[in-house]
């Protein structure tokens, strides 16, 4: 049986300083399901990844790091001819990190209600699906939406990461039907304090809600009892799959039986453990780093 099954894009992700000044990068692979879905394999989960990627080198190197891992890619899908979405990280200091993105039209977004594997969607103890790739287009939506209904229809938990990102969306009020839809079909629900006000319809006292404040801490309300940890305090080289990684920890923990208090412990330290790295997921920690 799969522990938590998921769904998304696979992208490459070039980190740079000022695009037009800068003259080396760093090439990887990145998505926030992609951190997930690796994080929980390394602390000994079984995690299966539904996505699409193109027939290029970037789709290539993003199945080689899953497959490394230990993630169950059995339902990925090569599309030829289309290509690998990709994203652009500009850090500039004393500035906001910029990112662009290269994904209208990719292999990613492409992904349909057809290629959800309902049966094996039922069998798992876990569904983790995040805003963002809802956000990808109608196709990408409705194939969220398949997957919702599949793991509802066969009671199994459904985890929800908000992961707004105003690009992708055509108004906020769109983004806040979609979002605050999914975010009610819900058991677990991950967002940042910036999202509180999208899914407000999903903050009742019966829904498990946990809100990263990043720096700051985070913080989860269950059992009509709140619980905080603290933030960071680690040397800090790249945010950039902190909330993926913290969403991970909170997973791994809420599979192995631990209080909720202990869950947002091991979110806290796979969070700082992205920080730490200038990847998203290859500084992510094993069982045995815990």
């Amino acid at each position: 049986m799969t522990d938590v099954y998921t769904l998304g894009e696979p992208l490459g992700v070039v980190s740079s300083g000022r695009v037009r000044h800068e003259s080396e990068a760093r090439l990887d692979v990145c998505g926030p399901e992609f951190t997930l879905a690796i994080a929980l394999a390394r602390l000994g989960h079984r995690s299966a990844y539904l996505g699409k990627v193109g027939d290029d080198e970037l789709g290539a190197r993003a199945l080689t790091a899953l497959r490394g891992e230990g993630v169950d890619v059995s339902d990925m899908r090569v599309s030829e001819g289309l290509r690998t979405g990709l994203i652009l990280r500009e850090t500039r200091v004393g500035r906001a990190q910029r990112v662009t993105q290269y994904r209208a039209g990719s292999a990613g977004s492409r992904l349909t209600p057809g290629n959800v594997p309902i049966d094996r969607i039922g069998a798992s103890k876990m569904l983790h699906v995040t805003g963002l790739t809802a956000g990808l287009g109608r196709d990408a939506l409705e194939a969220v939406r398949t997957a919702v209904s599949a793991a509802k229809n066969a009671e199994v938990m459904i985890s929800f990461s908000v992961d707004y990102v105003p690009e992708l969306w055509p108004s906020v009020r769109e983004a806040e039907e979609v979002l605050g839809e999914l975010a009610c079909d819900s058991h677990l629900l991950f967002l940042r304090q910036d999202e509180l006000d999208l899914v407000k319809p999903a903050l009742t006292p019966e829904r498990e809600v946990v809100v990263d404040r990043g720096a700051k801490g985070a913080s989860v309300r269950a059992d009509r009892m709140r619980y905080d940890v603290p933030g960071w305090q680690v040397p800090i080289v790249d945010t950039a799959g902190a909330g993926e990684a913290f969403a991970a920890g909170y997973i791994s923990a809420a599979l192995d039986g631990l209080t909720p208090q202990e869950r947002l412990h091991r979110g806290a330290l796979l969070s700082a453990a992205a920080v730490t790295s200038v990847s998203d997921w290859q500084g992510l920690p094993t069982r045995s780093d815990l």
